[in-house]
């Protein structure tokens, strides 16, 4: 179990993906203290906004596969597969989720100002725009290739 452990450790394309992740994590701190000038760390565990840490992690992960195992085999087909239904989902669904959860707290409040209703408002921010997407496919694709 220990050189199991150690393995997926030494991963490099897991690397490569966790540190797009965190560097788009940590754009989101930056970009929120440029514009409300305060630091709010549960940014660095939100999901939402810019730049989307889903599409940076699954990009520099099919490009870490990609220059790992070749461009042209299964295993970079299956990630870029991957990497394309979760870049999908956070421009697409999780983007139309959030729109539905904007609905449902407006009709909430509407309920609370004229019935006294307490109810916990939905978080809106969910899905990405396509330039938070953009973003994120990009910084992806520079981490797999410059980490590699």
């Amino acid at each position: 179990m220990e050189n199991l452990w150690s393995e997926i450790i030494s991963n490099k394309s897991i690397s490569v993906a966790l540190l797009a992740w965190f560097f788009s994590q940590s754009i989101k701190i930056v970009i929120n203290i440029l514009k409300e000038r305060k630091i709010d760390l549960r940014l660095l565990l939100a999901s939402g906004g810019e730049i989307s840490s889903h599409c940076a992690a699954v990009s520099a992960l099919a490009v870490s596969v990609g220059k790992n195992f070749g461009w042209n085999t299964p295993v970079f087909a299956i990630s870029a597969i991957f990497a394309s239904i979760v870049i999908s989902d956070a421009s697409g669904i999780r983007k139309e989720a959030g729109k539905q959860a904007e609905i449902l707290n407006k009709i909430i409040e509407d309920l609370y100002q004229k019935k006294g209703i307490k109810t916990e408002r939905l978080r809106e921010l969910l899905g990405h725009t396509a330039t938070e997407v953009f973003w994120g496919v990009l910084l992806g694709i520079l981490a797999g290739t410059i980490f590699w």
